[in-house]
């Protein structure tokens, strides 16, 4: 009696499972119609029942609010369960949730943690990630070896983002021993497969004839590459090639055409270059207002070489009204750096204007700085 009890009992379980893998299919199916709505409803009844690949589905739906009201908080419910159940795609999107702080406090130690289970299982999404988190010393101690040993498994799965980290680690000589020739072979990998940040670091590998002999033809190649994805350090690279005739021929129309690109997207090298076009009327028209609106827009975003030229406009009422206070403010600003124009520039405004002044200033310097520059007057 009791032989055939257990044998029923089985063929119920069998019976249910093949149903359950049945409605997970079906809810599959739903998704890739976009028909989010049924397939919440499946996912959810499968997720109930324990269904990993069910609860994986359906943290994505509450993420993205596809089907049902966007929450972060059920995302990070049903990602932690499906994780649980050792989904490697789920922990590495609880990873997520823990650094972005989304439905989760934000936590880089627990990032770490499912970052490294998704890694250990080969994910090589989880692998980069635990990679940047050893790099940048978050959620575990800073460690370039370990930074280096994740980048190199998720690149050797063509992982393009690793593919880049890991030619910045030979060429810094972070974790392994400097190696440009190495580098260069990981850019071009990354590269080849349209990422415009490894697009960038190749060409100046090219620039600078590191690991390759030098070419700034290949450079521009590359560089333009970047550029035309909008990758704002392509643009400004590009500019900057035009601007000094390397591998194109000088044109600076051409130059300001790509400062500007790079300029629009908060490039402080780009907006500091395209205000040096403004002076000196290389281009386009000479304009020292614009070029002074450029050079704060630089300056406020740290760039010291912007702080610097913003107090030369003050100094001489370029673009502005003569101000020593406010010459001496961005000298000061820009001094912080160890630039050596700055600090005679700045001792040299200093003897111009009263003691009061330097240290109300010298207080408002300090405070611009803490603040990040976003309130330097």
């Amino acid at each position: 009696m009791m032989g055939r009890f257990l044998l029923v009992m089985l063929v119920t379980f069998i019976c249910n499972s093949v149903a359950l893998a049945d409605d997970i299919e079906d809810a599959l199916a739903a998704l890739n119609r976009k028909d989010y709505k049924k397939a919440f409803v499946m996912l959810l009844s499968a997720s109930q029942q324990g269904d990993a690949l069910a609860q994986f589905n359906l943290g994505l739906l509450y993420q993205k609010g596809h089907g049902t009201t966007q929450s972060n908080d059920d995302a990070a419910k049903w990602y932690r369960l499906a994780a649980l159940q050792g989904s490697n795609k789920a922990q590495y999107n609880l990873a997520l949730m823990y650094v972005n702080g989304h439905g989760v406090k934000q936590d880089y130690v627990e990032a770490a943690k499912w970052y490294r289970l998704g890694a250990l299982q080969g994910d090589s999404n989880a692998q980069f990630n635990l990679g940047v988190l050893y790099d940048n010393g978050q959620g575990v101690k800073q460690d370039y070896v370990e930074a280096v040993k994740w980048y190199r498994l998720a690149a050797k799965q063509s992982d393009v983002l690793a593919q880049n980290n890991l030619g910045l680690m030979y060429s810094k000589g972070r974790g392994a021993p400097q190696n440009y020739v190495e580098a260069v072979k990981w850019y071009r990998l990354a590269a080849n497969h349209g990422n415009s940040q490894a697009q960038v670091n190749l060409g100046l590998m090219y620039g600078n004839g590191q690991g390759v002999n030098q070419n700034y033809v290949e450079a521009v190649k590359w560089y333009r590459l970047a550029a035309k994805q909008g990758f704002a350090g392509g643009q400004y690279q590009l500019g900057l090639m035009y601007t000094i005739g390397h591998g194109v021929n000088q044109n600076y129309v051409e130059a300001v055409k790509w400062y500007r690109l790079s300029a629009k997207q908060g490039n402080t090298r780009a907006q500091q270059n395209l205000g040096l076009m403004y002076v000196n009327g290389q281009g386009v028209s000479q304009d020292d207002a614009e070029a002074v609106k450029l050079f704060r827009s630089s300056a406020q975003q740290g760039y010291d070489e912007a702080q610097y030229n913003l107090g030369f406009m003050y100094e001489n009422g370029r673009g502005v009204t003569k101000d020593m206070v406010r010459a001496y403010l961005w000298f000061s600003i820009a001094a912080v750096s160890g630039d050596i124009d700055a600090i005679k520039s700045r001792d040299n405004v200093e003897r111009k204007i009263s003691n009061k002044q330097i240290t109300d200033t010298q207080l408002i310097a300090r405070e611009c700085i803490a603040n990040k520059f976003n309130d330097c007057n």
